[in-house]
């Protein structure tokens, strides 16, 4: 038994990633060029029989807050899986700042972008170790000023210790909002310039989550913020709302906007708004 776990450990060792990054960034960024663009993208999973996204454009600029909503399966965690490059687009283009995505390297990526996944994923240990996985280096001041944009610092001053409380393995000693607002925190502490929140308020309150946005908003550094979400109520604010449909998107346009349209977004908004 043990040699045959340790040949599949070997060839799980063995197997040379498909994604490759170049060494350092080739070429420069652009002050004038939009935060994040998408030039005619799309991409369809490996093995998959029809794309999961087709033809997307638009752009987003430094400091904005860009709404993503639609029903399941449409393609929301998709679209934004292709910024980080957790995937590559397969046709089309996906800039930061003027530069292709896959012209660069891993560091600069994982610096500029910052991510918070539905499902949160907390370590075992202190509460400060598990936020300075955002960025080692930072200060106890850095890690409050953190929690208090994610509305997770009454969260943290009510627990044993404080920064120093146990976490048990995956946060299992909080709740789904409290896990939550800890993970969105651990992002901040890393000061992305593109801050991706994938439905990653669904365990919060209305009232939590608003002042959670408010929060962001005022973040320094002109973050521009991703909400991906199926309530409307967490996107109406934003600067631009990209509505989701089988993998497309809807013209980009403000809340307003699309209500005037009478489509797919009035139709959400009327199903949960309803009274």
């Amino acid at each position: 038994k043990a040699l045959a776990c340790a040949r599949r450990a070997a060839s799980i060792l063995a197997i040379e990633p498909a994604m490759v990054y170049p060494e350092k960034d080739e070429g420069s960024s652009s002050d004038s060029a939009p935060a994040v663009e998408f030039e005619n993208v799309s991409f369809t999973y490996q093995g998959a029989g029809a794309p999961s996204l087709t033809n997307i454009t638009f752009t987003a600029k430094r400091g904005e807050t860009i709404g993503v909503i639609g029903g399941t399966g449409s393609g929301k965690s998709s679209l934004i899986s292709l910024i980080p490059r957790f995937y590559d687009a397969t046709s089309g283009h996906v800039r930061l700042n003027g530069q292709d995505v896959k012209s660069l390297s891993r560091e600069t990526l994982t610096r500029r972008v910052g991510v918070v996944q539905q499902k949160s994923v907390l370590f075992q240990g202190s509460i400060r170790d598990s936020l300075k996985w955002g960025d080692e280096t930072a200060s106890d001041g850095d890690l409050w000023a953190a929690l208090e944009t994610a509305q997770a610092s009454e969260v943290v001053e009510k627990k044993d210790g404080r920064l120093d409380f146990k976490l048990e393995q995956s946060g299992r000693n909080l709740s789904g909002g409290q896990k939550q607002r800890l993970s969105i925190a651990r992002t901040l502490v890393k000061k992305p310039e593109i801050l991706i929140l994938d439905d990653s308020s669904s365990a919060l309150d209305f009232a939590t989550d608003a002042a959670l946005r408010r929060a962001i908003h005022k973040l320094e550094g002109s973050v521009t913020t991703f909400l991906v979400s199926q309530r409307i109520a967490c996107v109406r604010s934003a600067d631009q709302i990209l509505v989701m449909e089988q993998g497309t998107v809807i013209e980009p346009r403000t809340h307003a906007e699309l209500l005037a349209q009478n489509g797919a977004y009035t139709q959400l908004f009327n199903r949960q708004f309803a009274t």
